[in-house]
């Protein structure tokens, strides 16, 4: 759509912002969307030029509505095809709330964390050793902590908060350190229990699988990202389990998928712009998650 004659008929539905009649605004709005976020830049502008009340409610909701659509598609396609990219997910449900994220200041961050692992890292290390090695990095180099569900709030789950303050929520904080192990080729993945979100270290004496691939057997150990990525076993979860007087189901001890994740985030999320009172925020997160599909 870059072209002269689409720029043209772009700049000349700006002027028609101020329409009065409600059903022509409405076609001219959906004229407007179907530009997408090449109509951004004009929309902003159009919004420092307006003076009538009405006409900014109508250009700020065009630029939400357009941002909105974007991430959707973005979110949905990351479903689709890139989901062994926890990061990029990551990315974009943080520009829900930064639709101006400087996306690379804080893939260099990442990139920063990553390289400072892999220099202390060698394959002579035993598995205990290198998350050891991780842990050093990533809470007393970098200082990153976890907090606990009563502690958090919306900066806990948003990539760039979560970069720029060091502390996080059990799936933010989790995130990085899987997208981090797994960039040094070390098997650790995700896992959704009951009310908590830990890690899982998987045999690294195979090549690495999806998650769903691996079984019981084939765990080592389990890590607790928001206690300095302490270690522990199957025993401590079944001690949980028995202590919230719950059923055991297998998703309690196994890896799940990069989406399942996601929507995990995207659930806590949600309850965070609950607690603070935004149901709109809440609501628009909910009609996102339709796009990471079943």
């Amino acid at each position: 759509m870059g072209n002269s004659s689409n720029n043209a008929e772009l700049a000349a539905l700006m002027n028609l912002l101020d329409e009065p009649s409600e059903d022509n605004y409405r076609s001219i709005r959906k004229k407007i969307t179907h530009y997408g976020k090449e109509a951004i830049p004009l929309l902003e502008e159009a919004w420092l030029n307006a003076f009538n009340g009405d006409n900014v409610k109508r250009i700020e909701e065009l630029i939400d509505e357009i941002r909105f659509n974007d991430l959707y598609f973005e979110l949905e396609n990351w479903a689709r095809f890139y989901t062994n990219d926890l990061i990029k997910a990551f990315l974009l449900l943080t520009s829900f709330r930064y639709p101006d994220l400087d996306v690379d200041k804080y893939l260099l961050k990442i990139e920063k964390l990553k390289q400072d692992m892999w220099l202390e890292m060698n394959e002579n290390l035993t598995a205990l050793e290198k998350v050891k090695v991780m842990n050093h990095i990533f809470y007393d180099i970098h200082k990153f902590r976890g907090q606990l569900p009563s502690q958090t709030n919306l900066n806990a789950f948003f990539l760039s908060d979560l970069l720029d303050a060091y502390k996080g929520s059990a799936v933010s904080l989790g995130i990085i350190y899987i997208a981090l192990a797994q960039a040094l080729n070390i098997p650790i993945f995700g896992v959704d229990l009951y009310k908590h979100f830990i890690l899982v270290y998987m045999d690294d004496t195979i090549p690495i699988k999806e998650p769903e691939a691996y079984s019981n057997e084939e765990i080592l150990f389990y890590i607790a990202v928001v206690n300095k990525g302490s270690v522990f076993t199957k025993n401590e979860i079944n001690r949980y389990i028995k202590q919230m007087k719950i059923e055991p189901k297998p998703g309690y001890f196994v890896p799940c998928n990069n989406t399942h994740i996601i929507r995990r985030l995207m659930e806590e999320m949600i309850g965070a712009y609950n607690k603070k009172g935004d149901q709109d925020k809440a609501d628009l997160l909910a009609q996102l998650i339709s796009a990471l599909g079943q």
